[in-house]
């Protein structure tokens, strides 16, 4: 076995020395014959110019070493401006926070993530793309709007805080509760109202170990749809910590739509999350793309 591989690495704050990380990485895949270029982003989004500029033709696969982030921007990278040319494999070798994409792919450590890429298993992945005017832009994790936006705008004020922010978030955006009008089509079918928050899950985490679609599957051509109905500051904070053993789905104001084309209006216009990155606004078009890439996965996957 002889590959030959684009690494791309986001530099990481704090005490943790990423080029030991990234040296280390490298010489591991380089004992088993995958030898690694590797590019570090140097500002928010580089990745998606880094794979930009990549003759994709040169590699065998192209690696994420990050979170969430860095993948979306990998991802997007390849489909925004190589998508009509055959895509080699994609890697995730997880480290900072998140990471939620990588638990479907059974990767949870730079170990296992390492690991899956020396067995070469790889697992055929839906992806969603969503519209902003006319351009087309995708996750493979989730996108939401409303309630769930608005605390990551706060959790970014509290990174310092590590997973401890998003607990603050949600605690600061229910004391002053918002909800919106929303107008949402899945298939043809329409829901009107007003709302709280939509999630719409390729996967089943969020925010790491955040069970927000408990059946969602990466690989079944639908997305599922967690849409939260407005409801009291108690219910919410109640039904929180439910999220971690994914049962607030049993919560009356929630409800679990699967499809695969939605349409979604609101007023005011809420700004997005693809994948745990803000970007974006409604109104939005979202589409899953029925196994449009490969992901190396870990020991309980299987190739397909």
């Amino acid at each position: 076995m002889n590959m030959r591989v684009a690494l791309i690495a986001k530099p990481m704050k704090g005490q943790r020395k990423k080029d030991d990380d990234i040296s280390q990485v490298v010489d591991q895949l380089a004992a088993c014959n995958i030898h690694c270029e590797v590019f570090k982003t140097q500002y928010h989004a580089h990745a998606v110019k880094i794979v930009q500029g990549l003759p994709l033709s040169r590699f065998d696969a192209l690696i994420a070493m990050g979170g969430d982030g860095t993948n979306y921007h990998m991802l997007n990278g390849v489909l925004k401006f190589h998508g009509d040319r055959p895509a080699p494999p994609l890697g995730i070798i997880p480290v900072g926070r998140g990471n939620s994409f990588a638990k479907d792919l059974k990767i949870h450590s730079i170990a296992e993530g390492i690991g899956a890429i020396i067995r070469q298993r790889t697992l055929a992945v839906d992806v969603c793309r969503f519209t902003q005017g006319h351009e087309s832009f995708y996750f493979v994790n989730l996108m939401g709007f409303g309630f769930v936006t608005d605390v990551a705008h706060t959790a970014a004020r509290f990174g310092w805080a590590g997973d401890l922010s998003y607990v603050i978030g949600v605690l600061h955006r229910t004391i002053g509760l918002q909800f919106h009008h929303m107008e949402l089509e899945i298939d043809g079918k329409s829901y009107t109202g007003r709302n709280c928050f939509v999630e719409f899950c390729n996967s089943r985490y969020t925010g790491g170990d955040m069970l927000m679609a408990p059946k969602a599957k990466i690989d079944d051509g639908y997305f599922d749809a967690v849409i939260l109905s407005p409801l009291s500051r108690l219910n919410l904070i109640t039904t929180f910590p439910k999220i971690f053993r994914g049962t607030h789905v049993s919560n009356s104001r929630v409800r679990v739509l699967r499809g695969k084309r939605a349409v979604v209006r609101t007023v005011p216009e809420k700004g997005l999350l693809p994948d745990g990155e803000m970007f974006g606004a409604t109104p939005t078009t979202v589409t899953v793309l029925h196994r449009r890439v490969r992901y190396f996965a870990g020991v309980e996957n299987v190739v397909d």
